[in-house]
């Protein structure tokens, strides 16, 4: 049997081995980059929702942005979020009950809420 022949064929198995691998290893690295893409949005979205949540609790209680309904702010300038809040009241009490969504979109949709109830 030819030995070179032989050697030649160990080396091609060898290649198709490593590029098997290495195109697992870039298929990682797509997935940990948009994991990480989508995390730093979703950070950016809660940070956003909870300063307007922060801003509503600390207004005085007869306020505009106070008022029962749905409140879209629509995009916020030079991001890719948008942001809208609802307040309703509680019936039978002096209590709001205030949802801030921040909305957004990559790839697909997303949201983050939170929520806080306001008393007088």
């Amino acid at each position: 049997m030819n030995k070179k022949g032989f050697t030649l064929i160990e080396v091609l198995v060898g290649l198709v081995i490593l590029a098997i691998g290495l195109l697992a290893i870039a298929g990682m690295q797509l997935t940990s980059v948009k994991g990480n893409f989508f995390s730093s949005n979703l950070t950016q979205a809660s940070v956003l929702a909870q300063d307007r949540l922060e801003v509503l609790r600390s207004l005085a209680w007869g306020h505009d942005d106070l008022t029962g309904g749905t409140h879209n702010e629509g995009t916020i300038p030079n991001t890719i979020f948008t942001r809208e809040y609802t307040v309703a009241v509680i019936v039978g009490t002096t209590m709001l009950d205030i949802t801030v969504t921040v909305r957004w979109r990559d790839d697909t949709d997303h949201s983050v809420s939170f929520s806080t109830v306001r008393s007088q």
